[in-house]
């Protein structure tokens, strides 16, 4: 094979997925370069430990960066723990919470548990950004931040509405990009990747990166995932989430629940299925010869195989089918302990019994799930004013998915 031929072939590849890449024409000739001088190209990739736990919509990015471990490719995983203290404020209207060492350290350990059931360990070099941006001195800062101008910082689309409606801009979040910037630097990078919410810091870097006499990164941006409800980007904090360590049965559960127009975007982003089965997926589902059920049952087995294996995937199906096409009670189920110190004369309200029996994070979550009639007790449907008398062995049910059997103490 030819070197223009394999450039072809690995571009084929990369494209798969993306949403732009700034610019193809210097990908194709990093790769050709890489090909003839046989230097992998060295692809970063960062995360800020904001939160501990990985979900699908993080998956996109760490699945390209697989995939460029499978083209024979460098990774740089940079775990962001001084970037982490000063916020990311893409995508903010307001500054982000500054964590502490503590809380990153944690959020850093748990998150590289979770990266490597994707990428290989042996061929990801994980380095934190501490290493380089903490033995700055205050000249290397006020250095690196002469290479940039508060108007061109000030294109950035999160800063203009904020000035537009005279909310504060922190001087500090001016140096994140900036910071960002000098881990391309640092590193060396020939290729970065990241959601589209990264261009502005992306692009940056680039000019960085000119600045101390390098050639400038390739920026590769991936669409950013939506959530389950189909309309707003994936998030923890929304609860529109599909976690890679939650429990095989729910991950089934939640991915049959997004809404029919997802179902090849999900499976080109976050599942291995080949690009031609997609398309033709895909043309089977305009044309109506592949019904969308059918299609979100496949998708969803690819998503619990991948992080839980085939085995577990079959036995999440069964169970799927057993209680949503047969519209059975499933017959294992998590027990939900209650103590007498829970309940009021041997009563609790419905929200109370939702919130302890861990079905929602705090009490106004678990009222909204009862005021929207999502509630049930023993099969019946229970609302705001009812007053439940739990015993051993009652079930109750949250959604669709959510089945608990009540054990008291």
């Amino acid at each position: 094979m030819g070197i223009r031929e394999e450039v072809e072939e690995q571009m084929a590849v990369i494209r798969r997925g993306a949403a732009e890449i700034v610019s193809e024409q210097e990908l194709e000739r990093k790769i050709a370069r890489s090909i003839e001088s046989g230097r992998p190209l060295r692809v970063k990739y960062g995360a800020d430990p904001s939160a501990p736990d990985i979900h699908l919509g993080h998956t996109v990015c760490i699945r390209k960066m697989k995939q460029f471990q499978d083209l024979g490719h460098e990774i740089v995983f940079i775990i962001g723990d001084f970037t982490g203290m000063i916020g990311d404020p893409s995508g903010r209207s307001e500054a982000r919470k500054q964590l502490s060492e503590d809380e990153i350290a944690l959020n850093a350990k748990t998150y590289q548990s979770q990266v490597f059931k994707i990428l290989e360990p042996s061929k990801t070099r994980v380095v934190f950004n501490s290493s380089w941006l903490g033995r700055l001195s205050f000249a290397d800062v006020i250095h690196l931040a002469a290479k940039y101008t508060v108007a061109r910082m000030l294109e950035r689309d999160e800063f203009q509405k904020r000035f537009r409606e005279e909310k504060p801009i922190s001087v500090h979040e001016f140096l994140y990009p900036l910071a960002q910037a000098y881990d391309s630097v640092a590193i060396e990078a020939d290729l970065e990747l990241g959601g589209t919410d990264q261009t502005f810091n992306f692009l940056l870097a680039r000019d960085i990166q000119r600045e101390y006499g390098q050639e400038p990164q390739v920026a590769l941006t991936m669409p950013l995932l939506p959530g389950t409800d189909g309309v707003q980007k994936m998030s923890k904090s929304l609860g529109n989430y599909i976690g890679i360590d939650e429990p095989p049965a729910e991950m089934y559960g939640k991915t049959m629940s997004i809404p029919d127009h997802l179902i090849v975007p999900y499976l080109e982003l976050v599942t291995a299925v080949p690009a031609n089965e997609v398309r033709d997926i895909s043309r089977g589902l305009e044309e109506g010869t592949v019904h969308p059920r059918d299609a979100k049952m496949r998708l969803a087995r690819e998503i619990v195989s991948l992080y839980h294996g085939a085995y577990a995937a079959d036995e999440a199906e069964r169970s799927f089918v057993r209680v949503f096409r047969m519209r059975m009670k499933p017959e294992e189920m998590p027990e939900v302990v209650l103590r007498a110190a829970d309940l009021d004369e041997g009563k609790i309200q419905p929200y109370r019994l939702v919130h302890a029996a861990g079905f929602a994070a705090s009490a106004s979550a678990a009222k909204r799930l009862v005021d929207q009639g999502a509630v049930y007790v023993d099969d019946r449907r229970v609302s705001a004013g009812d007053l439940v008398t739990p015993r051993t062995g009652t079930v109750i049910r949250v959604g669709k998915r959510g089945f608990g059997r009540i054990r008291l103490e």
